[in-house]
């Protein structure tokens, strides 16, 4: 992990009046270069961890920042730290329900210490963060109930030791971050290329694992792929060094590069800035030839296409449509349906035989489905969830 001073590097940005800022003071509003959220920007340039602190002066305000957070988080490919308001353990709730893998607690704020055993006890010490503003290490009392500490860069130097990490902002953190290069277990000699010292790569959304494009790769692309994480090519028809996104600001920031097992094709797992294919296409890979009817049985695959049949539905209502009768007869209805089908559930695995129990928990999950789209979460925001536990 990249730090100063055996620190990790964390870019913070600061969040008032919904509005996002590269600085303390909250006078310099951020924008961003590659038309993203900042948390997506900053872990295309490297980051490991981003980090988020709010100002607000009333409830109005921070239920505001709250949603511009939640934006944030929504579109990181990172895990996120986000705190600054803490008075009360519901607090830090809120921000954990953002979508924030940990809650930060500024240790030089007495209110938000009375908050720490409450947080800790119902979430565990390893989803709180303190940040410590330099002027002394944090007690005994204050380290029994946090996981992790870390400072604000300019606001003082700390032992090392319990201090994991640097919170950096603005180009500065973009310029300490770029000084890292990818790790790499293959050198280029070892892999094999073709007679024009080309190797291709197929390169896929490393979400979806949907593929964008083939290109190719001599050694200076290679090279400068690790160097940079930005997806670099050797262009055939000009014969040039190609670094993807470089004219149309469409970039891709590579996440993960395999080789076959021959050595002779890489496999990139990218993060797509905008779309893949110069046709204005997001993928290359368009033109249909042929198609047979087959059974989908990718999980968040089936679940994905039945949650947006259902979003569809709450768009443009069918008659007698089951989906837009429980939408009609509105939350009570629908959160009845979810508690009877759970109960069912719980009697079918009473039976010995599996395949009731699939029908009821297929029916449970549609239900909950339907809850989903009325309260506007959606299935990234569950597995989100599920993966910062």
């Amino acid at each position: 992990m990249e730090g100063t001073n055996n620190r990790v590097i964390c870019p913070v940005v600061y969040v008032k009046s919904g509005m996002v800022y590269i600085n303390r003071d909250c006078s310099i509003l951020f924008t961003c270069p590659d038309n993203c959220s900042a948390a997506r920007y900053y872990s295309n340039q490297g980051a490991e961890i981003f980090a988020v602190i709010e100002y607000s002066d009333s409830d109005a305000e921070h239920e505001k920042n709250l949603t511009c957070i939640k934006g944030l988080v929504a579109e990181a490919e990172i895990p996120v730290f986000a705190g600054g308001q803490v008075k009360r353990f519901e607090d830090v709730k809120k921000y954990l329900y953002t979508g924030a893998e940990k809650a930060l607690f500024l240790f030089h704020k007495d209110t938000q210490e009375k908050a720490l055993p409450e947080a800790a006890a119902r979430f565990g010490k390893e989803k709180i963060v303190c940040v410590c503003n330099g002027v002394q290490p944090a007690s005994q009392d204050i380290q029994e109930y946090v996981g992790e500490f870390c400072i604000i860069e300019g606001l003082g130097e700390l032992p090392e030791g319990q201090y994991h990490y640097q919170l950096v902002s603005g180009e500065e953190a973009v310029a300490k971050m770029s000084k890292k290069v990818l790790s790499c277990h293959l050198l280029w000699n070892q892999l094999k290329t073709n007679s024009d010292g080309l190797i291709p790569v197929v390169v896929q959304d490393y979400r979806t694992n949907q593929v964008l494009m083939l290109a190719y790769m001599d050694e200076k692309a290679y090279q400068h792929t690790l160097d940079t994480g930005k997806m670099t090519y050797y262009s055939r028809s000009r014969k040039e060094l190609w670094v993807k996104g470089l004219t149309s600001g469409h970039f891709q920031y590579v996440k993960e590069l395999l080789a076959d097992c021959d050595k002779d094709t890489l496999l990139a797992k990218v993060s797509q800035i905008g779309n893949a294919c110069h046709t204005g296409s997001y993928s290359c890979f368009f033109e249909e030839i042929l198609k047979k009817d087959y059974r989908a049985v990718n999980p968040l695959e089936v679940l994905t296409k039945e949650y947006q049949t259902i979003l569809d539905r709450k768009a443009h209502p069918k008659e007698g449509s089951y989906t837009n009768y429980l939408f009609d007869k509105g939350m009570d209805k629908i959160l009845k349906k979810v508690g009877e089908e759970a109960t069912e559930i719980i009697i079918a695995a009473k039976n010995p035989d599996p395949e009731e129990i699939k029908y009821e928990i297929s029916d449970f999950l549609y239900h909950v489905m339907v809850l989903m789209a009325e309260k506007g979460v959606t299935w990234e925001d569950i597995t989100r969830e599920i993966s910062n536990r």
